[in-house]
This record gives C-alpha cells, sequence and structure tokens, in this order.
C-alpha cells in the first residue's frame, strides 16, 4: 500500500522532502503502522484517513505548482547566505546555522575558503548552492573563447549480459552491431557485465574484472603540448579577467615570455 501511496504522490516525496513532504512522510507511515497492528479495531478507519491524508498532499502538491505564495508558504524560500562576497550573519542566525556548520557544508561543495565565494544560498531543501568569484571559477571553454559541439548522452545498451533493445534502438544502433564490436575486443554478450555508447558511436564495456577497450598510452610529447596550451589559456584568461591595466600587462608579459621560452625549447628539442 506505501508502495502505491508513493507511485501516486510522486518522486519528490523520496527525494529532498520539503517540511510539508517530511510531514506527510511520517503522517502516512502512522497511519499504515495503525492499519497493520491494530486489528481490533474499526481497521475501515484507517484506511478512509489514508484516503482523505493522500487527497489533502496532492492537493496541496496541485496549489503549489500553480502559485508561488503558496509554494513559498508550504515549500519555502531560499536563504541567502553570501552576498558580494559577505557572510550574511543574520540569515545565518534566521537558518539556526552555525558557523562551523557552515563551514563544513562549503567544504563538501569544495570550498575552503569563504573569501573565494562570491554567492551561496541555501535552498528549499537544505542544501547549499555555491557561487565562486569569477578569478577562482574553473576554466572553460566559453571563458577561452572556444566553440565545442554539444555532448550527447551515453547510453547503456548492455546490462549484466543481455542487451538492452529500447536504449539500443533510441541509441540508432543494432544487435549485430553490437556483436561485431564484442569480437572485436574478444568477447561474447554473457562476458559483459556493463556495455555503454557513448556520443561519438564508441563501445566500451565492463566485465567485472577490466574495463575495455583499454586506454592507449599516451606520447610524453602529446602531454607536453597539453600542459603548454593549458598553461597559455591560463595566463590568457587571467590577463582577460585582470582588474587593471597594470595587472593586464603584467600577464601579458608573463605570457610572451612563456611562448618565447616554448619556442626556445622547441627548436633544442624538435622531436
Amino acid at each position: 500500500m506505501l508502495f502505491l501511496i508513493t507511485k501516486i504522490l510522486g518522486k519528490r516525496q523520496i527525494s529532498e522532502l520539503s517540511l510539508f513532504e517530511y510531514i506527510t512522510g511520517i503522517t502516512l507511515g502512522n497511519l499504515v503502522g495503525y492499519i497493520s497492528l491494530d486489528t481490533d479495531k474499526s481497521w475501515y478507519l484507517g484506511f478512509i484517513a489514508v484516503f482523505v491524508w493522500i487527497v489533502v498532499s496532492v492537493g496541496a502538491e496541485y496549489l503549489t505548482m500553480k502559485s508561488k505564495k503558496i509554494r513559498d508558504i508550504v515549500d519555502g524560500k531560499s536563504t541567502v547566505l553570501v552576498e558580494n562576497g559577505a557572510v550574511i550573519q543574520e540569515n545565518l542566525k534566521k537558518e539556526r546555522l552555525t558557523i562551523d556548520e557552515f563551514l563544513e557544508q562549503l567544504r563538501k561543495k569544495d570550498v575552503f575558503r569563504v573569501a573565494d565565494v562570491e554567492f551561496a544560498v541555501m535552498e528549499q531543501s537544505g542544501e547549499i548552492s555555491v557561487l565562486l568569484k569569477k578569478e577562482y571559477q574553473p576554466l572553460t571553454a566559453d571563458l577561452l573563447g572556444y566553440n565545442i559541439a554539444s555532448e550527447k548522452e551515453t547510453r547503456t545498451i548492455i546490462m549484466d549480459g543481455h542487451i538492452l533493445p529500447e536504449t539500443l534502438k533510441v541509441a540508432g544502433l543494432t544487435e549485430d552491431w553490437v556483436r561485431k564490436e564484442l569480437r572485436k575486443l574478444n568477447l561474447t554478450l554473457s562476458q559483459v557485465s556493463i556495455g555503454q555508447v557513448d556520443s561519438k558511436g564508441k563501445l566500451t564495456v565492463q566485465t567485472g574484472t577490466e574495463a575495455l577497450p583499454k586506454p592507449a598510452n599516451t606520447n610524453p610529447n602529446d602531454q607536453i603540448k597539453e600542459l603548454v596550451q593549458r598553461m597559455q589559456d591560463d595566463l590568457t584568461l587571467r590577463k582577460q579577467l585582470a582588474s587593471n591595466n597594470k595587472d593586464r600587462l603584467k600577464y601579458q608579459e608573463a605570457l610572451e615570455q612563456f611562448q618565447t621560452a616554448m619556442q626556445a625549447y622547441q627548436k633544442n628539442n624538435p622531436s
């Protein structure tokens, strides 16, 4: 019965719970426990109570979807904890959040310095979302001015030695193609625990003891080129984000010195 109720109430009931959903879960558990154990009493009253509570819950969810005001009352509002790099002490007290707890939540987001945070907000679920300051954000293709093709979802087409026909069809592949790719890896279908196809149409498999195909050994020269490119991109980004001309000029000089040094290295090491 609880399984059917949860299916009716939707996935939100088993994800991050709002205050109202938390109360709903406790109440339904108590009601079903009453029906299961108090067999000497009028059991049908328990079913009536469960039915009424389901109607109330579904009605509340419908109203929260239709009205922002009701949604704010039932689910609550998010609270800004850090704005423009400054911690708002009053809002920490409002959310009953100590400094230790706040720092713990930041560490869970891989942030160890409050000074690195530009904006932080506590969501209705209790989770804290963090936006780092511009200079501490990781490099992205957009910041570097690169245009990259969109990535498609990786699809699992083999599971526990069986092909998943629906996923295979969505991926635009056939069973013959799968078996052909497995022969290249000297595998049979029954040996595959997990098989996935990425956006480039490449099949990767897990046998339970190893991952195939194994990555090719990277050429050291290629690794050096990739590292050099990263450093150049980093200096270029820092120059673009510099707050004044003096810093911008310093980054430009560092970039030119680095490029000169690398040209001399490549000239002495042509291979």
